[in-house]
């Protein structure tokens, strides 16, 4: 830590800006506009385009088989591809000079990499000393509808002491799905509809990190005023980079967070668990496989529903954010329980459709 200290104190001001909002809220948008105001002052700007940079098969499903009944499971590769987008973003920082070499090639785009970062070298930059170089911004360009995904970019800006600040672009699902259907490559609207479920926007209240955040009301047009507000934003933050001195209360952030995530993966396991002991008392029950098949789809989606509630109260509730150790085992107990009592009532409802 003390060497990155040590190289921070010689670099040009740098921010990291995340702008996170649902697909079609306008961030790109956004991002254009902010990268013509900056060199019109004269920065170095570049947008990091999640989508352009994670590889395709990244989000590949694959397609699982439980007692008898398969189903399609999302692959987990996509977490590690963002945080190597985050890699490179670090070895950037710390060798702008180095341009050749990926930190994961296999999990991001080069070619979109090297655009990223041509639009940083200004004609003789390498020449030049860190510290005599304009600020450095890069603009974050994804949904990071998850606060875990937005900390993980804080904790770069802190390890490096840069600027950090949100854009949250607020916009209605419908102007959202309206968007998106125009575009040459339009995602699939559930894909939508599915996100803003599970779409966290920034809370300072909760969240003392995301305090530096504003939030755009997108659904009409950006507006010069709008603009104008996350510029101010960003100059803001370059003026007051991050300090590494909160160790104390940025670990036990990172642990809020880290106990969270083993509450839900533990519950999720022994949600499957259940879901497996339901469908073996169908079969043995001599349920017809159209029941059969109706009994899965419920039980996994009564199960996803379930695990997005709880990931939200969990990061929701008060007694997270305070001092006393969390009991992880009567957490998931208690969670499973109510899981228990859901998969209960969906198996003796499809038990008598049988009858």
């Amino acid at each position: 830590m003390a060497a990155e200290e040590a190289e921070g104190v010689g670099r040009a001001p740098a921010c990291l800006c995340v702008l996170c909002g649902l697909p079609a809220a306008g961030k790109s948008t956004l991002a254009r506009e902010v990268l013509s105001t900056a060199a019109q002052r004269g920065w170095r700007a570049s947008v990091v385009p999640y989508d352009d940079l994670i590889l395709e098969h990244a989000f590949q499903t694959r397609v699982v088989e439980a007692d008898g009944v398969k189903r399609e499971e999302t692959h987990t590769e996509w977490k590690l591809h963002r945080q190597a987008v985050l890699r490179c973003v670090e070895q950037f920082l710390k060798k702008p000079q180095v341009l050749a070499e990926l930190p994961d090639s296999r999990r991001i785009n080069g070619a979109a990499w090297e655009r990223c970062i041509q639009a940083l070298l200004q004609p003789g930059a390498l020449d030049r000393s860190q510290a005599d170089q304009p600020p450095l911004l890069f603009l974050l360009d994804d949904n990071f509808y998850y606060p875990s995904m937005r900390y993980e970019v804080y904790q770069l800006a802190r390890k490096y002491s840069l600027g950090f600040c949100q854009v949250y672009l607020q916009c209605d699902l419908e102007s959202c799905i309206s968007r998106n259907q125009t575009r040459s490559e339009p995602i699939p609207t559930v894909v939508i509809s599915e996100m803003v479920k599970r779409l966290e926007s920034p809370n300072p209240q909760k969240n003392s990190w995301e305090t530096n955040s504003i939030s755009l009301n997108t659904t009409d047009d950006l507006s010069k005023c709008d603009v104008q507000r996350v510029m101010e934003l960003i100059c803001s933050s370059l003026s007051n980079p991050l300090s590494p001195a909160e160790v104390d209360t940025e670990q036990k952030e990172a642990d809020r967070l880290k106990c969270a995530t083993s509450v839900v993966h533990q519950t999720d396991q022994a949600c499957r668990r259940h879901i497996s002991e339901a469908m073996k008392t169908a079969r043995e029950s001599q349920a017809p496989p159209e029941h059969m098949r109706s009994l899965a789809a419920q039980l996994n989606e009564s199960k996803a529903t379930f695990l997005h509630d709880l990931r939200r109260r969990l990061f929701q509730e008060a007694s997270f954010a305070q001092d006393e150790d969390i009991d992880v085992e009567r957490v998931v107990k208690r969670a499973v329980d109510v899981f228990d009592r859901e998969k209960e009532e969906i198996l003796l409802r499809i038990t008598n459709e049988n009858r």
